[in-house]
């Protein structure tokens, strides 16, 4: 994930990673092993799971260990005003700067941006079997989510707990006790609730910048990634590392794989588009277009600016 960010973006990236401190050295480790030209379009830091309401062994049993931390950004990372979540399964196909301009949308009443669960409600998870409040007609998926972390710590959030409105810290553990025995998808849920209360606070953003099997599995259902191409790949279901969708699982390995100093359309490109003939028996590898389209945009221009500043904008036919 951090690999495909520093690849295709443009400007300079603050990675804030949380982990457990046992892989704090090999993070450390596999970062510095990056050649120059890759370490200095970024600066890390790393931090320890952390927790600052409830009981942490409560929170970190919610769904996956890590999971319930993007609800405690707000808190942890005080001064950092805005930032962009993303689960470790997801990949960048375009640069991060393009979803970091949607935070220019915004109108003044929201403060986070997520993408529909499901693009087809009759058969999206939410509408048929959550026991809880969600988000919309289908939910949102928090995989990928843009947070300005300043407006969350400065709003009252509209709650079924108490009449008046709560700061985000003091909500979230009363939220979760009242839940609990409801909820499937642990702090997915929980964001589908805030927001269930407080819909005016959430930006929607398309299917494209959150692309997963569900939006090709049953048949093509993201229009936005067949016109835009996808933009952000997020390989949930555990899709990278076994065979059920080897689009995914390509797209993964190509990125992993790919040595740094070497040209991107000779040594990631052609060979997706190899790769992707072997997929086309598959319902997601019908439509190899949608996966490249964004990368081929991508590699383009960074193809055209390094000619023109390497050539001179003046020797250009």
């Amino acid at each position: 994930m951090l690999k495909s960010a520093v690849l295709f973006s443009h400007r300079k990236i603050q990675f804030h990673i949380f982990t457990e401190d046992s892989l704090k050295p090999e993070f450390d480790k596999q970062l510095h092993q990056w050649p120059d030209s890759y370490t200095k379009k970024f600066e890390h830091r790393i931090y320890p799971i952390t927790f600052s309401v409830g009981n942490p062994q409560e929170w970190k049993k919610l769904f996956k260990p890590c999971a319930a931390q993007r609800l405690f950004l707000p808190v942890i990372l005080k001064d950092v005003d805005s930032l962009l979540y993303v689960d470790t399964d997801v990949l960048f196909l375009r640069p991060v700067d393009d979803i970091w301009k949607l935070l220019r949308l915004f109108n003044s009443t929201q403060l986070a941006a997520m993408a529909p669960e499901h693009e087809i409600p009759k058969i999206g998870w939410y509408s048929r079997f959550a026991r809880h409040p969600f988000y919309g007609s289908a939910g949102v998926n928090s995989g990928v989510m843009l947070m300005n972390l300043t407006r969350i710590r400065s709003t009252q959030f509209k709650n079924s707990m108490i009449p008046t409105g709560l700061a985000w810290e003091d909500m979230l553990y009363p939220l979760y006790q009242k839940y609990k025995n409801a909820i499937t998808w642990g702090d997915q849920d929980l964001l589908n609730i805030i927001f269930y209360f407080n819909p005016e606070c959430l930006y929607v953003f398309p299917c494209q910048w959150n692309y997963r099997p569900d939006h090709c599995m049953y048949g093509s259902n993201c229009r936005e990634a067949e016109r835009e191409g996808v933009s952000v790949l997020h390989g949930n279901r555990g899709v990278y590392h076994d065979d059920k969708q080897p689009t995914f699982k390509a797209l993964y390995e190509a990125i992993r794989d790919f040595p740094f100093q070497d040209n991107l359309f000779q040594s990631m490109y052609y060979p997706l588009q190899l790769k992707f003939l072997e997929t086309v028996h598959t319902l997601c590898g019908r439509i190899p277009q949608v996966f490249l389209k964004q990368i081929e945009k991508t590699m383009k221009r960074a193809y055209e600016k390094h000619v023109i500043i390497h050539v001179g904008p003046n020797q250009m036919h």
